[in-house]
């Protein structure tokens, strides 16, 4: 019987999810009255180890972690992310929470606002800051945008535990090839609508990349305006937002299998932060972005206007994938075929801020 962990970071609250077989069950929420801005799901060890990044308005920001499927939770006695005092930062939220892959075991990497990176040695229990990204000659002329100065996505490569992509709003994509001590912009091609220089070095208001599961030099992203494909690392971006019905957007997502399919949720504009002409569709490309069709079947019909964020989109990583978004109205959904089809999980949360699933049994 395979079984499925979904768990839903909302803005009072994480809510756990369950399925065995096709039946669905969901706990109490835990961390009352916290923000979960980031969760994380790491497979790598003997059991299973979820990280959230919380986000109190009494005691700020922290992580915690569960290898106990959520049951019970460990805060280290000691801030597991803290800015140095050269830095003269304090943390503000932890964006991002995202495991390596076995190529780089016990490594847990985090980005925070103000925007940095943080590595972890031991799965997630500490971290120091990756000084040389924070360091980054550009970072003076890094603005915030509409939500914050966040680093908000990680990507490794199995290929390479040194290679690691970051995107940083608004300053756009840095990648680093030699484990953190050097970082380079790549953002050529991407657009940048809202300054002068429509295509700066860097400076673009990237919302989320994901990389594709056959070719890893493959890359998806979706910007403030517009949805490109990259084929070499991010070296050169290339638009692929035709055949949608607006390239605004916060979520991008990889299958987790197949080679050229991924899934956004297009937006109607950045002054109109609602679905795109008021339906609840994600849009899936079988073909690298040459192509793509909307998936609603299932959804709700009718007007609609529950904005999906840019951590509020995922996969189990099961082939045929399960795919997951949560959103604003407080709505999760939930596709067991590819996102053919699709079930609606639960009602009336608070804000959905981020989903994570995984298989805990094949």
């Amino acid at each position: 019987m395979t079984e499925v962990l979904l768990t839903v970071g909302t803005r009072k609250g994480l809510f756990i999810g369950r399925r065995r077989g096709d039946a669905w069950e969901f706990g109490a929420p835990r961390f009352h009255a916290q923000a979960v801005y980031s969760i994380a799901i790491d497979t790598r060890g003997p059991a299973p180890r979820l990280l959230v990044g919380g986000d109190s308005t009494h005691w700020g920001p922290s992580v915690f972690h569960s290898d106990d499927l959520g049951e019970t939770w460990v805060e280290p006695t000691r801030p597991a992310v803290k800015f140095p005092e050269f830095t003269g930062a304090s943390l503000e939220r932890v964006w991002q929470l995202h495991p390596a892959g076995p190529e780089a075991p016990g490594v847990v990497y985090a980005g925070t606002e103000p925007a940095a990176l943080f590595r972890s040695e031991d799965r997630g229990e500490s971290f120091e800051l990756v000084r040389a990204l924070w360091e980054h000659p550009t970072r003076s002329q890094w603005v915030p945008g509409g939500g914050g100065e966040g680093l908000h996505t990680v990507l490794t490569d199995r290929r390479d535990a040194r290679a690691v992509t970051v995107a940083v709003s608004t300053a756009g994509v840095f990648r680093t090839v030699d484990g953190g001590e050097s970082w380079e912009p790549a953002n050529k091609g991407v657009s940048a609508v809202y300054l002068p220089d429509p295509d700066p070095e860097f400076g673009q208001c990237v919302h989320k990349v994901t990389r594709d599961a056959s070719d890893p030099d493959r890359l998806y992203l979706q910007n403030h305006w517009g949805v490109f494909r990259s084929d070499d690392g991010g070296d050169h971006w290339t638009d692929i937002g035709a055949g949608l019905p607006s390239d605004f957007g916060f979520a991008a997502v990889a299958h987790p299998r197949r080679g050229a399919t991924a899934y956004v949720f297009p937006i109607n504009a950045d002054i109109d932060r609602v679905p795109a002409e008021h339906r609840c569709r994600v849009f899936r490309t079988r073909d690298a972005g040459a192509s793509w069709q909307p998936l609603s079947r299932g959804l709700p019909e009718g007007d609609h206007y529950g904005t999906v964020l840019r951590d509020a989109l995922c996969t189990d990583g099961a082939d045929p994938a399960g795919i997951y978004f949560g959103n604003r109205n407080g709505e999760v959904f939930a596709s067991a075929d590819d996102g053919d089809s699709w079930t609606q999980l639960a009602a009336h949360l608070p804000d959905v801020l981020c989903v994570r699933a995984a298989v805990l049994t094949p």
